[in-house]
Protein backbone atom coordinates (compact mmCIF):
# COMPACT_ATOMS: atom_id res chain seq x y z
CA UNK A 1 0.00 0.00 0.00
CA UNK A 2 1.14 3.33 -0.50
CA UNK A 3 0.31 5.86 2.07
CA UNK A 4 0.68 9.57 2.32
CA UNK A 5 1.44 10.71 5.49
CA UNK A 6 0.62 14.79 6.43
CA UNK A 7 2.09 17.19 9.23
CA UNK A 8 -0.65 20.31 8.66
CA UNK A 9 0.15 23.50 8.78
CA UNK A 10 -0.38 27.15 7.13
CA UNK A 11 3.21 28.46 6.89
CA UNK A 12 4.82 25.08 6.14
CA UNK A 13 2.93 21.61 5.56
CA UNK A 14 4.96 18.42 5.41
CA UNK A 15 4.23 15.43 3.96
CA UNK A 16 6.12 12.01 3.48
CA UNK A 17 5.00 9.00 1.08
CA UNK A 18 5.69 5.64 1.74
CA UNK A 19 5.67 1.96 0.03
CA UNK A 20 4.24 -0.04 2.64
CA UNK A 21 4.52 -4.14 2.48
CA UNK A 22 4.76 -6.99 4.94
CA UNK A 23 7.46 -6.01 6.78
CA UNK A 24 9.00 -3.28 5.00
CA UNK A 25 8.38 0.22 4.59
CA UNK A 26 10.07 2.46 1.58
CA UNK A 27 10.38 6.02 1.37
CA UNK A 28 8.93 7.21 -2.07
CA UNK A 29 9.00 11.18 -1.51
CA UNK A 30 8.90 13.69 1.00
CA UNK A 31 8.84 17.36 1.92
CA UNK A 32 7.30 20.52 2.79
CA UNK A 33 4.76 22.85 1.31
CA UNK A 34 5.75 26.37 2.13
CA UNK A 35 3.36 29.36 1.86
CA UNK A 36 4.69 33.15 2.33
CA UNK A 37 3.80 34.57 5.32
CA UNK A 38 1.76 37.89 5.59
CA UNK A 39 0.13 36.45 2.42
CA UNK A 40 -4.17 36.03 2.43
CA UNK A 41 -5.42 32.78 4.10
CA UNK A 42 -7.04 32.28 1.05
CA UNK A 43 -4.43 32.49 -1.08
CA UNK A 44 -2.15 30.36 1.45
CA UNK A 45 -5.08 27.74 1.10
CA UNK A 46 -5.22 27.65 -2.89
CA UNK A 47 -1.49 26.96 -2.70
CA UNK A 48 -1.83 24.12 -0.34
CA UNK A 49 -4.84 22.43 -2.25
CA UNK A 50 -2.82 23.25 -5.38
CA UNK A 51 0.77 21.46 -4.08
CA UNK A 52 -1.02 18.70 -2.67
CA UNK A 53 -3.22 17.66 -5.47
CA UNK A 54 -0.05 17.79 -7.79
CA UNK A 55 1.69 15.70 -5.35
CA UNK A 56 -1.33 12.81 -4.99
CA UNK A 57 -1.72 12.72 -8.75
CA UNK A 58 2.54 12.16 -9.21
CA UNK A 59 2.86 9.65 -6.48
CA UNK A 60 -0.57 8.39 -6.52
CA UNK A 61 -0.86 6.79 -2.74
CA UNK A 62 -3.95 5.06 -1.68
CA UNK A 63 -4.42 6.08 2.09
CA UNK A 64 -3.67 9.70 3.75
CA UNK A 65 -2.49 9.23 7.25
CA UNK A 66 -2.88 12.77 8.47
CA UNK A 67 -2.17 13.92 11.94
CA UNK A 68 -5.36 15.25 14.55
CA UNK A 69 -5.03 19.16 15.91
CA UNK A 70 -4.15 18.31 19.72
CA UNK A 71 -3.71 21.63 21.40
CA UNK A 72 -4.81 24.89 22.50
CA UNK A 73 -2.48 27.17 23.54
CA UNK A 74 -2.86 30.01 20.77
CA UNK A 75 -6.09 29.89 19.12
CA UNK A 76 -5.28 31.81 16.17
CA UNK A 77 -2.50 29.14 15.15
CA UNK A 78 -5.10 26.28 16.11
CA UNK A 79 -7.35 27.67 13.56
CA UNK A 80 -4.74 28.61 10.96
CA UNK A 81 -3.54 25.01 10.87
CA UNK A 82 -7.24 23.51 10.96
CA UNK A 83 -7.41 25.41 8.25
CA UNK A 84 -4.52 23.94 6.36
CA UNK A 85 -5.83 20.53 7.81
CA UNK A 86 -8.87 20.62 5.85
CA UNK A 87 -7.81 21.69 2.85
CA UNK A 88 -5.16 18.85 2.77
CA UNK A 89 -8.02 16.54 3.61
CA UNK A 90 -9.69 17.87 0.69
CA UNK A 91 -7.38 17.22 -1.33
CA UNK A 92 -7.06 13.64 -0.29
CA UNK A 93 -11.08 13.47 -0.75
CA UNK A 94 -10.74 14.66 -4.33
CA UNK A 95 -7.73 11.99 -4.76
CA UNK A 96 -10.76 9.50 -3.99
CA UNK A 97 -7.76 8.49 -0.86
CA UNK A 98 -9.07 6.71 2.17
CA UNK A 99 -8.27 9.28 5.13
CA UNK A 100 -7.22 7.99 8.51
CA UNK A 101 -6.53 10.45 11.83
CA UNK A 102 -3.87 10.07 14.43
CA UNK A 103 -2.91 12.69 17.67
CA UNK A 104 0.31 13.69 18.00
CA UNK A 105 0.52 10.96 21.37
CA UNK A 106 -0.56 8.14 18.99
CA UNK A 107 1.99 8.97 15.88
CA UNK A 108 4.81 9.31 18.93
CA UNK A 109 4.05 5.98 20.91
CA UNK A 110 3.68 4.52 17.83
CA UNK A 111 7.10 5.47 16.16
CA UNK A 112 9.02 5.62 19.02
CA UNK A 113 7.59 3.80 21.80
CA UNK A 114 7.15 6.52 23.83
CA UNK A 115 4.04 8.97 23.50
CA UNK A 116 6.62 12.00 24.73
CA UNK A 117 9.15 11.74 22.21
CA UNK A 118 11.04 14.66 21.31
CA UNK A 119 11.77 15.71 17.90
CA UNK A 120 14.90 14.72 17.54
CA UNK A 121 13.75 11.43 18.55
CA UNK A 122 10.95 10.71 16.57
CA UNK A 123 13.12 11.76 13.41
CA UNK A 124 15.78 9.64 14.59
CA UNK A 125 12.96 6.40 14.54
CA UNK A 126 12.04 7.40 11.51
CA UNK A 127 15.24 7.50 9.59
CA UNK A 128 15.44 4.09 11.09
CA UNK A 129 12.24 2.37 9.96
CA UNK A 130 12.44 3.91 6.69
CA UNK A 131 16.38 3.04 6.31
CA UNK A 132 17.42 6.51 5.41
CA UNK A 133 20.69 7.20 5.76
CA UNK A 134 20.08 10.56 7.47
CA UNK A 135 17.11 12.21 9.52
CA UNK A 136 14.46 13.71 7.25
CA UNK A 137 14.33 17.22 7.18
CA UNK A 138 13.11 19.59 8.42
CA UNK A 139 11.06 17.84 11.12
CA UNK A 140 7.25 19.07 9.52
CA UNK A 141 8.57 15.88 7.00
CA UNK A 142 9.56 13.51 9.66
CA UNK A 143 6.08 14.31 11.38
CA UNK A 144 4.75 13.63 8.17
CA UNK A 145 6.65 10.66 7.72
CA UNK A 146 5.70 9.81 11.14
CA UNK A 147 2.07 9.59 10.37
CA UNK A 148 2.34 7.53 7.33
CA UNK A 149 4.27 5.11 9.20
CA UNK A 150 1.98 5.29 12.15
CA UNK A 151 -0.67 3.92 9.97
CA UNK A 152 1.36 1.52 8.09
CA UNK A 153 1.96 -0.22 11.86
CA UNK A 154 -1.31 0.46 13.12
CA UNK A 155 -2.81 -1.37 10.67
CA UNK A 156 -0.65 -4.20 8.96
CA UNK A 157 -2.39 -7.32 8.98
Amino acid sequence: MRIIGIDPGTGILGFGVIDATPGKMKLVDAGVIKTPAHTPIEIRLEDIFDSLTDIIAETKPQIMSIEKLFFAQNVTTAMSVSHARGVAMLAGQKGKLAITEYTPLQIKQTVTGYGRASKKQVQEMVRIQLGLLKIPEPDDCADALAAAITHYLMTRV
